[in-house]
Order: C-alpha cells, then sequence, then structure tokens
C-alpha cells in the first residue's frame, strides 16, 4: 500500500488511514497553488536490520527514503551484487578514466585547469590522486579535478530513462574516497589514529562515529568495495532522477526547472559511493546523504547561452559528495526525512512532485546501472540520434552540395537544450558549445563523419563551412521521437536538394542507445584513443589492466598510479 500523507513525524502513525494514491504523484500542484504533501512510499522493505533513526516516529517497516537506500549501500558493500553488476563497474571506470585522460590533454579546456590552479592555491594534505597531472592532494579537492575531467568533453555515460550522466560524479568519489581511507581516522596534527577521540553520534559507533566495528583497523579500500560504491552510488543516482521523470509531462522536473539533475542528484550518489568506502554503516551513509542534500547544485542555463561553469559540475557533485562522507564520519547529521519532507529534497527541487517507485521499487534486483548506456560521440546525447541520421545520409552518398535545406525532428522536450536560443545554436559561441547544438552537430556529421563518426577532433575549432549549412537547418518536435523519449533518444532528419527532391533517415534508439549498445571492442577503442592523447601506448594497456583487476586484488591506488604519465 502506498499513501500520501505529511512528513511531519506526529502524524506518521496514522498514515494507513490515509486515501491512498496513484502510482508516481501527489495532489495535481499548479503555481501559485497550495503545495502539496510529498508522497512516501510504504512499500515492502527488504532491509535485514529494519532499523530506525532516532526520534523519527519511524520503525518496523515504514522507514524513510534516505534509510533504505543506505541500508542498500551496505548490502552492496556487503557482497550483495549480482554477477552482471560486478561485471559492468570496471566498465564504467574505464570509461571516465579515459575521458578524464583525454579533457586533461585538451589543449583548449579551459575549466579543469582553472579547478586544478585552485585546489593548488587551497593547499591540503595530500590524500588523492589528480589524473593527469599527478597531484596530491585532500580528497574533496581531487573528487573536484577528477570530477571535471570527466564531464568536461561531454563524453560520459548517461542514464536515459533519468536524463543525467551518473559515472562522472559518482567515480571520482569512490576513486577519492578509496584512496583516502586511512586519512580519514588519522589526526591532522599528528597523523596518528584518532578514532577513540570521536564523539558518539545516535546510530553510530562512539570509537570511529558511523562506521562498521572492523573499519579502524582497515588499511585501505579494496577494489572489490571500490566496485561496490560505484554501483552503489550509480543506482542512487539514477534512481533519484527516475523520481523526478513525470509521464504525462514527457520530461524530467529537474530538467524542465532548468536544473542540472547530473550534479544535483550526483552529489547524493558521490556521497553513498564515499560512505560505502569509508565503512560507514547504514546510518552514517544516511547522515552523508542528508549532508550532501544542503550541497547539490547545477543550473543549465549555460548550455543555452555560454560560461564554462557547466563542465565544473560533476567535479562539485564529487567534492560534495566525499566532504559530506567525511562529515557525517565525523559526527555530523542529517535530517532523517532529508528527502521526502516537508522542505526536503523533493518538495525544494521538485515542488512535491515525485514518483516514489521509480526511487524504490525493486532496488537491489532491477538494476538502473545496467541501463546507463554509453556515449559514441563527444556531444550532448541528445544530439546522437540526429548525428546517426545525417551519417547514414552521409554513407548513403548524399553530396553535401546538392543540400538546401536540412530539417532535424527531435523529441519536444530537448529543443530548449539542442536548438534553443536559435542564434546560440546556428552560431556556437566556441567548441565546446557546439556540442549541445543540433544545426551545427547535424552539419558536421552531412560533411564528413567517416570511420566510426564525429570525434574530438570534428570540435577542435568552429569550420566555416560547418556552420554556413548549419544556418540551413531547422529543428522541429517530432511526434514519434518523443513519445519515445527518454526510453530511447530518437530523430529523424530530412534533406531538402537543389532538385526539390527529399532524402529522409530516422533512428528510433540512437548508436550507444539500449537497442544498440556500444561492443566491447568499440569501448575498448574508444577508451584507448581518449587515454592516449595523455599517455603513451604501453601505459594505457597498463591502466586498462590495472583496472581489470579491481575484483581481483586490485585498488584504487594501482589504478590512479597510472593515470599519470610515467617519467622516460
Amino acid at each position: 500500500m502506498r499513501g500520501q500523507w505529511s512528513a511531519d513525524p506526529a502524524e506518521l502513525e496514522h498514515a494507513h488511514e490515509r486515501e491512498p494514491r496513484n502510482r508516481g504523484q501527489g495532489r495535481p500542484w499548479k503555481p501559485g497553488g497550495p503545495v502539496p504533501a510529498p508522497v512516501i512510499s510504504t512499500l515492502p522493505v527488504r532491509s535485514r536490520s529494519r532499523g530506525r533513526w532516532d526520534g523519527d516516529g519511524m520503525g518496523g517497516d515504514r522507514m524513510t527514503f534516505v534509510r533504505r537506500l543506505a541500508e542498500f549501500a551496505v548490502a552492496c558493500r556487503d557482497g550483495e551484487l549480482p554477477a552482471a553488476v560486478r561485471e559492468d563497474v570496471p566498465g564504467r571506470v574505464l570509461d571516465v578514466l579515459g575521458n578524464c585522460l583525454a579533457a586533461y590533454a585538451d589543449p583548449d579546456g579551459d575549466a579543469a585547469p582553472a579547478v586544478l590552479r585552485a585546489v593548488r592555491r587551497w593547499g591540503g594534505a595530500g590524500e588523492a590522486t589528480a589524473i593527469g597531472s599527478g597531484d596530491r592532494l585532500p580528497a574533496p579537492s581531487a573528487a573536484l579535478v577528477n570530477g571535471t575531467l570527466a564531464h568536461a568533453l561531454d563524453f560520459d555515460d548517461t542514464h536515459l530513462p533519468s536524463v543525467l550522466h551518473p559515472s562522472a560524479s559518482v567515480v571520482p568519489a569512490a576513486l577519492a574516497a578509496a584512496q583516502s581511507m586511512a586519512a580519514l581516522r588519522a589526526d591532522p596534527a599528528t597523523g596518528q589514529d584518532a578514532s577513540h577521540a570521536q564523539p558518539d553520534v545516535p546510530g553510530m559507533r562512539p570509537d570511529v562515529p558511523g562506521m562498521r566495528p572492523d573499519a579502524a583497523q582497515r588499511v585501505g579500500a579494496s577494489g572489490v568495495e571500490l566496485i561496490a560504491a560505484v554501483a552503489a552510488g550509480v543506482e542512487v543516482c539514477g534512481r533519484l532522477g527516475m523520481a523526478s521523470y513525470l509521464p504525462q509531462e514527457r520530461n524530467s522536473l529537474f530538467f524542465e526547472q532548468g536544473q542540472h539533475a547530473t550534479s544535483i542528484c550526483g552529489t547524493l550518489g558521490a556521497a553513498v559511493a564515499a560512505g560505502v568506502l569509508f565503512g560507514l554503516t547504514a546510518d552514517g551513509i544516511a547522515h552523508a546523504v542528508g549532508v550532501a542534500a544542503s550541497m547539490g547544485a547545477g543550473l543549465l542555463e549555460a548550455n543555452r547561452t555560454g560560461g564554462t561553469v557547466k563542465r565544473v559540475h560533476c567535479g562539485w557533485a564529487a567534492h560534495a559528495g566525499v566532504s559530506a562522507a567525511v562529515l557525517a564520519a565525523e559526527g555530523l547529521t542529517g535530517p532523517p526525512t532529508v528527502l521526502e519532507g516537508r522542505f526536503g529534497f523533493f518538495q525544494a527541487w521538485l515542488g512535491g512532485r515525485y514518483d516514489a517507485e521509480a526511487l524504490l521499487e525493486g532496488l537491489g534486483e532491477r538494476w538502473e546501472l545496467l541501463r546507463t548506456v554509453y556515449k559514441p560521440y563527444p556531444t550532448n546525447h541528445f544530439t546522437h540520434p540526429v548525428i546517426d541520421c545525417a551519417l547514414a545520409l552521409q554513407r548513403g552518398g548524399l553530396d553535401p552540395s546538392r543540400i538546401a535545406e536540412v530539417e532535424v525532428g527531435v523529441p519536444g522536450p530537448v529543443l530548449r537544450t539542442i536548438a534553443e536560443p536559435w542564434e546560440e545554436k546556428v552560431r556556437p559561441r566556441s567548441p565546446y558549445h557546439a556540442k549541445f547544438s543540433a544545426p551545427y552537430t547535424v552539419a558536421a556529421a552531412l560533411l564528413g563523419g567517416g570511420g566510426l563518426g564525429l570525434a574530438l577532433e570534428d570540435f577542435a575549432a568552429l569550420d566555416p563551412a560547418r556552420l554556413e549549412l548549419a544556418g540551413r537547418v531547422r529543428c522541429v518536435a517530432d511526434e514519434r521521437a518523443s513519445e519515445i523519449f527518454p526510453k530511447a533518444f530518437a530523430a529523424v532528419v530530412r534533406v531538402r536538394l537543389r532538385d526539390g527532391s527529399t532524402l529522409e533517415h530516422r533512428v528510433d534508439s540512437s548508436r550507444g542507445g539500449p537497442e544498440h549498445p556500444l561492443s566491447a571492442a568499440e569501448l575498448e577503442t574508444k577508451f584507448r584513443s581518449n587515454a592516449g592523447r595523455a599517455l603513451p601506448e604501453g601505459q594505457v594497456g597498463e591502466l586498462a589492466e590495472a583496472v581489470t583487476k579491481l575484483g581481483a586484488g586490485g585498488t584504487a591506488d594501482d589504478v590512479l598510479a597510472r593515470t599519470v604519465r610515467a617519467a622516460s
């Protein structure tokens, strides 16, 4: 049974008397109208401990959302990962590392170098490694640098149902947390273990707050634990994003309101991953998420009118997630109803409209991580089906000199990202902003795009011929593509030739999407191409091998040591 009721603890015991609601949302809400109470799930709890938070008024099967997510994360660490998930995660790590190295080597990159200069000014203990440069930084700072690198080229994986990029926040946070395990317990003045001096926080161990009993004896995080942490963090991140997708709106409410779900939800996913690696108990992880929820942020306006800040969003999410987990380990606490409460996450970001079942149903059984797809092109994912259509026409023998005009049909909700404002999309202000332009990307594919398709080199500079053709591109909402979105990203491209004839190509699922996933060989080619921009070929192979060994005795240190070019 599911009900809609206030998160006020005083009302919880009477919740069963409330009128049940349909799946998905509470009362319909319009601007200016009364704010609906949040939807609180009473789906059966599969937790083994079925614990409760002190003072929250919840016990038995009625747990707060964050507690259920935290217990799921602990179960992941305790070995309850399906084989398919264990085998999938190293590929996520490898893809992120390749993207980071390509961004580090980008001669025109500006966001990541700015972040690296900033964290060098901040200083601090050398706990974790910055990819590429090899700087030893405090864990939150390393997560900031590496998360920025991971997202800088817009080449990171995408969870289509939530329309967000989970790995670019979660993997950098997990790597930094894994490396900094020992530092978390050390007294900053003496460098000695200070676990005995920590305060007693309700629901946490008094010797090491929020940590499981064996945490104080652990030297560092294993590769197996790193895999579990990434799996838990990516899953939580994707499900938080899914909760914002309302079928009747055919869009994510985050996206509808200009909020970057990738960084907002990524902050909480990063906190989960870091909490798992720091050895936090379910209470500790729940507190980490409760703290992280006050730190998540991200606006999408830079996609429309310029600015480099969007490239830092995943870095900030990773930074905030690691920071929140450290703070929780030191005794800072979060509200038990941080997600569903009257002034909680879903109310603050989404006005109380969210899908609780999307967040919790099948948690630990149906894995959204496995529905997270890899990008074949270094552009905004909404442009990918457009590129596929254009490449098919180009490879079919289309002579670009015969093109009179082009019509691009895409899902209605994505027009604001890849087609508006029109003047910004037909003449992007930088190569980076061209990645978010349907007119420019379709022109680039029609004019070239051999081999595997558009590559990083296609966005090294703005090409005059592509800009000229982009000015003859018109973007419209396509009904069929809109109906499919976001289960898959679809598009149609119609080309009117100078003789009056028309050519058309349609795809219902872009390359790399659920119907056409990239092969292992294609993913290896992508990684080697990206990593090879910063590392010699032999070291690229060593890095790939270190990642594959994470489940068999390898560690984050083994991996990150190979992300810095070896001295010749």
